[in-house]
């Protein structure tokens, strides 16, 4: 089964890469862009058919390894 996350930084976290994709933005007259937030994406495949079970050990992965809980927050999809 294949399981896709999404991780981003928490509301509250400075994003500088955020920021300088949209200052490159407005540099190329996109001035409209009023934010960027960067994040990263994930696919994974488990070898499991249960949905619940392989979005649970997904989530423990994400827990574990895959997203910072102090600063990021990961939605499973």
């Amino acid at each position: 089964m294949k399981v896709k996350i999404i991780v981003t930084l928490k509301n509250g976290v400075l994003d500088p890469q955020g920021k300088a994709i949209k200052q490159t933005l407005n540099g190329m007259n996109f001035s409209n862009v009023n934010e960027v937030r960067q994040g990263k994406y994930f696919d994974i495949e488990v070898n499991e058919k249960d949905e619940s079970k392989a979005k649970s050990q997904v989530e423990e992965m994400c827990k574990k390894l895959l997203a910072n809980l102090v600063i990021e927050d990961f939605k499973i999809i």
